[in-house]
């Protein structure tokens, strides 16, 4: 396949570095960069997450999304007031 590639400069340089260093062509690393970054994603397994019992809560929490919802509203209200 035939395609045009707009590379960052960092990329480049990359590149550029690749072709000189392993006297490889551009597509040649291009495409050994291509598989080695798409290619291992499929390789690779789900971490295994270990979840704990933390107990209840120490304070009560049964207020918070109401003192949240209250803190966001009064900062749209300062922010509306100023123009933003």
């Amino acid at each position: 396949m035939r395609t045009t590639v707009t590379l960052d400069p960092d990329a480049e340089q990359l590149v550029k570095q690749a072709m000189k260093d392993r006297g490889l062509s551009f597509k040649e690393v291009v495409n050994e960069a291509i598989r080695s970054g798409l290619g291992s994603a499929r390789g690779r397994r789900r971490p295994r997450i270990v979840t704990r019992d933390m107990g209840e809560p120490k304070i009560d929490l049964t207020k918070a999304l109401q003192i949240a919802g209250e803190l966001e509203d009064e900062e749209r209200i300062r922010a509306l007031s100023q123009g933003r």
